[in-house]
C-alpha cells in the first residue's frame, strides 16, 4: 500500500510542478520625441528569516550619454520580502524611445520584518532600518533599447542578502546599504513575466475578452485572456465572479494590460489573509489552528493587520486548495494534515462585524522561493532532470526540517545559470534559488519543496 501511494504522489506531483510553474502611468520627459513604453518588474533575492522588506521607491529614472527620463515618478511601497523569488508588476511608463544605459533609484523608510528562530513558536521582530544611501545608480549589463511604439522592460532584484547587514553572530543590524541588480528584458523573457500578481475583481467584459483588477500596490490593472489563457475550475471570462479574488501569470502588453497565460479563481470570499506558517496545533494530524505571519490582507478590516502574527482557528475548514491546481487528488495532496512550518498559505473567509473576527473557510497552498547553499554531494538524478538535492539555510524550513531540506525536480523544472541537475552536481557550495511549491512529505512528514524553476546565484 505505502508503494502504491507513493507512486500515485509521485505521479501527482509531476503533474503539480507543471501547474504551478497594469501599473500606474507616470509623466516622463523628451514628450516631444517618439514614444515607446516600458514596464517595470520586481523580485529579491531573500534571507531565509526575512519574511518582509518593505521599501518606498520614490523614484526611477533612465540614462544614457544625452538625456534622463522619468520611469516612475509615483513613490510606491513594495514589500521584496513577500516576493520570495517570485516576480510582480510595478509599473508601467511611456518614454522617449531610445538606448539607456543605467537607471538610478531613489529610496525611503525600509522596515524590516524577520522570523527569530531561537524562540519556540518562532517570534517575529520588526526593525526600521536606516539607508546607507537613499541614491542608488546601476548600470544595464546590455542596454535597454526602447524602439519608437515598442515595449522595453526593466527588472529590478532587491538583493536582501547584501543589502541587509548583520552582525558577527549573523543577526540583522537594520543597516541597509542598497544592493539592487537590473537587467533590460521583453516581455516574452523568463525573466519579464509577470508570476505573481494577485488581487481581486472589479468588473469584467466578457466581450472584449477582458476584466479589470484591483491588484497589489495600488493600482488598477486590465488582464486580456484569449483562447489560450487557461482558468481553473469551470470558471471562464464569461463567469468570473466580481469582487473575486485571482491570482494572474503573464505578459506585458504594450498598453500596459497584461495578457494572462493562468488566471486562478483563489475564492469568492471578499476577505483573506496570506503568509507563511510558522507553527501548527497539533503537529500532527488535523490541524486545529496555525500561526502565521501575515504578509497581505483584503478586506479584514483591520481585525489582522499585515507584518503580524497571527493564530487562526481552521477546525471548520474544509475546503484545501493548491496554487494553479485544480482537480481530483488535490486534497490528497494538501489538506488539513498536510500543512507544515514553512509553507506560504491564503486564507479566505469573511468578517464577522458582531465579534469583529476573521471567519476563514479556505486554505490555498501557494508557491514561494527558497534561497540556501547546496549541500555537497546531495544531487540525486534518477533521469534526466528527475531527481532531487538539498540546501541548507538559517530560515524557516531548516528549522522546520531539522536540518537540510529537500528539493525535488523534473524534466519540466527551469534551471538558470546551471545545466539542469547534472551542472548541479558540480555547483560545489552554491547558492540556490528554488521557486515552487512546499508540500509535507507522507512519508517523513518532513517539507520539500517542488521546484518549478532552479536557479544558481551569481
Amino acid at each position: 500500500m505505502k508503494r502504491t501511494f507513493a507512486v500515485f504522489f509521485t505521479l501527482a506531483l509531476t503533474a503539480l510542478t507543471l501547474a504551478c510553474g497594469g501599473g500606474t502611468s507616470t509623466s516622463s520627459s523628451g514628450s516631444g520625441a517618439s514614444q515607446g513604453s516600458m514596464f517595470i518588474t520586481g523580485e529579491d533575492a531573500p534571507l531565509p528569516s526575512v519574511v518582509s522588506f518593505n521599501i518606498t521607491i520614490n523614484s526611477i529614472t533612465l540614462q544614457n550619454s544625452s538625456t534622463t527620463v522619468t520611469a516612475l515618478s509615483t513613490p510606491t511601497t513594495v514589500d521584496f520580502g513577500r516576493l520570495v523569488g517570485l516576480r510582480s508588476l510595478l509599473g508601467f511608463n511611456t518614454i522617449p524611445a531610445g538606448k539607456y544605459t543605467s537607471a538610478t533609484f531613489t529610496l525611503a523608510n525600509p522596515v524590516i520584518s524577520y522570523v527569530d528562530m531561537t524562540q519556540n513558536p518562532p517570534a517575529l521582530t520588526q526593525l526600521n532600518g536606516t539607508l546607507t544611501t537613499s541614491t542608488v545608480t546601476v548600470a544595464f549589463p546590455q542596454a535597454m533599447v526602447v524602439t519608437a511604439n515598442g515595449l522595453g522592460g526593466l527588472h529590478m532584484d532587491f538583493d536582501l542578502r547584501q543589502s541587509l547587514a548583520t552582525d558577527s553572530n549573523g543577526q540583522i543590524t537594520g543597516q541597509v546599504n542598497p544592493t539592487i541588480d537590473i537587467m533590460a528584458v521583453s516581455a516574452s523573457d523568463e525573466e519579464g513575466e509577470i508570476t505573481d500578481f494577485t488581487g481581486n475583481v472589479i468588473s469584467s467584459n466578457a466581450s472584449s475578452n477582458n476584466f479589470t483588477m484591483q491588484g497589489p500596490y495600488g493600482f488598477q490593472e486590465v488582464v486580456d485572456v484569449n483562447s489560450s489563457t487557461q482558468f481553473n475550475g469551470t470558471y471562464g471570462i464569461g463567469s468570473i465572479p466580481s469582487e473575486a479574488i485571482v491570482s494572474v501569470e503573464g505578459t506585458v502588453q504594450a498598453d500596459g494590460s497584461i495578457l494572462a497565460k493562468l488566471v486562478e479563481v483563489i475564492t469568492t470570499d471578499e476577505a483573506f489573509i496570506s503568509g507563511r506558517v510558522l507553527a501548527i496545533n497539533p503537529t500532527t494530524g488535523p490541524v486545529q489552528t496555525v500561526t502565521m505571519y501575515v504578509g497581505e490582507e483584503l478586506n479584514t478590516n483591520g481585525v489582522i493587520p499585515v507584518d503580524t502574527v497571527q493564530t487562526i482557528d481552521l477546525s471548520a475548514v474544509t475546503q484545501y486548495d493548491v496554487c494553479f491546481f485544480d482537480n481530483w487528488f488535490t486534497t490528497l495532496l494538501f489538506n488539513n494534515s498536510s500543512l507544515v512550518v514553512g509553507q506560504r498559505i491564503f486564507i479566505g473567509g469573511t468578517v464577522d462585524t458582531t465579534s469583529n473576527t476573521f471567519v476563514p473557510d479556505m486554505v490555498s497552498l501557494r508557491r514561494q522561493g527558497t534561497i540556501g547553499t547546496l549541500v555537497g554531494n546531495s544531487v540525486n538524478i534518477v533521469s534526466g532532470n528527475q531527481g532531487n538535492f538539498q540546501l541548507s539555510n538559517n530560515g524557516l524550513l531548516e528549522y522546520s526540517a531539522n536540518g537540510p531540506f529537500t528539493v525535488q525536480t523534473g524534466d519540466l523544472t527551469l534551471f538558470l545559470n546551471v545545466n539542469g541537475l547534472s551542472g548541479l552536481q558540480s555547483a560545489g557550495s552554491a547558492n540556490v534559488l528554488a521557486r515552487g511549491i512546499v508540500l509535507k512529505d507522507p512519508n517523513t512528514g518532513l517539507p520539500q519543496i517542488w521546484a518549478h524553476r532552479v536557479r544558481v546565484l551569481q
